[in-house]
């Protein structure tokens, strides 16, 4: 079939140092805010409603539903990213900072599951895992940079419990302008990742499925384009001797591609605070972490909490994405509550 390729036009193609400059995709939550979360919470304790039973309708907060509205258009129509600040997440226990981050998400649609192990809320924490070498490991396990990709759900949420003692920051970057500066610059290679790579699936299929599914990075459905891209799975998937071998002209298509994300004049930095909430659209941005140290104390580490988000703007998506879909309706049949016992989070690795 021929190949649709033109430029994006569409809000979220943006520069970093221009975003830099301002401070409109930063919501921030006021003491009214707040006093309507902490009631919302108050309400779903009292009822016994915990993660991953409670609704949007079980944690009505309407004031702060009206900025959130602003935020699900945003991240559906808009930049495609936004941080909610001013959360004192410092007056809260793990547990109710998450039910309260998880009632928050599910203003904007019904969280997914993230592994096949059906966890419905992420810990990003060292773990000591090498995503490098293990199969099994994710690089929210390790403190090991991250290069830019992102996830396979409408949007990611992050929300900061802790700082690492240093680095840590979080990176982004508009997929669509990096796809623009692609096209301009080198349209051939642009063509390379509008076709098929296989991408690994990590040791996470289900029964009769392949241990790797098919996806071109750029995709073009319903006037809109779709970016799926993770070049570490690309490339772990080349394990599989039936997979086809990188050529030399894709190579150098996934070397374009993570020089321009890496631009300093396309990608912006966000350092979190405590109690941050970054949401991400997975189609129109990628996503990136600096390394960091942590410090020595247990209780001191770098924490934060993730969510996969469903949102009804993208009902639906292009074809080429249903083999990955897939995988996490699978996942979804067996939800699973968040643990916060250290040694319960280190037990991941062992799945």
């Amino acid at each position: 079939m021929p190949i649709e390729m033109h430029a994006v036009d569409h809000p979220s193609v943006w520069r970093g140092p221009d975003l830099a400059a301002r401070s409109d995709w930063i919501v921030r939550l006021d003491g009214a805010d707040c006093a309507e979360l902490d009631a919302a919470l108050v309400q779903a304790k009292a009822r016994g409603i915990d993660i991953p039973a409670l609704s949007k309708k079980d944690f009505p907060v309407p004031g702060v539903e009206r900025k959130l509205a602003g935020v699900l258009h945003d991240l559906e129509n808009g930049r495609g990213f936004a941080l909610l600040r001013g959360l004192p997440v410092e007056r809260y226990s793990k547990t109710d900072a998450a039910l309260i981050y998880w009632g928050i998400g599910a203003h904007f649609g019904p969280a997914f599951a993230q592994n096949a192990q059906g966890d419905m809320l992420g810990h990003v924490r060292d773990l000591g895992a090498d995503w490098r070498s293990d199969m099994k490991a994710r690089g929210y396990q390790t403190r090991l940079r991250l290069p830019f990709h992102n996830d396979s759900t409408d949007v990611v949420g992050l929300m900061c419990l802790r700082r690492a003692k240093s680095g840590g920051d979080s990176l982004i970057v508009s997929s669509t302008a990096v796809h623009n500066q692609m096209l301009a610059r080198r349209p051939d290679l642009a063509r390379a990742l509008y076709e098929p790579f296989c991408v690994d699936r990590r040791d996470e299929e289900s029964a009769g499925q392949k241990p790797y599914y098919v996806t071109p990075c750029f995709n073009w459905f319903g006037g809109r384009m779709f970016i799926r891209y993770n070049r570490t799975f690309i490339e772990s998937a080349q394990r599989f001797p039936e997979v086809p071998r990188l050529t030399a002209r894709q190579i150098e298509a996934l070397d374009l591609m993570d020089e321009l994300c890496n631009d300093p004049q396309l990608r912006l930095e966000m350092p979190f605070e405590p109690g941050d909430m970054q949401f991400v659209c997975n189609y129109a941005i990628l996503h990136s972490r600096n390394d960091y140290e942590d410090y020595p104390e247990p209780e001191r580490k770098r924490h934060l909490l993730r969510l996969w988000l469903r949102t009804p703007g993208f009902a639906q998506l292009p074809p080429a994405f249903a083999d990955r879909n897939a995988d996490m309706l699978a996942w979804q049949k067996s939800p699973r509550a968040p643990v916060f016992d250290a040694s319960e989070i280190v037990a991941e690795l062992a799945h």
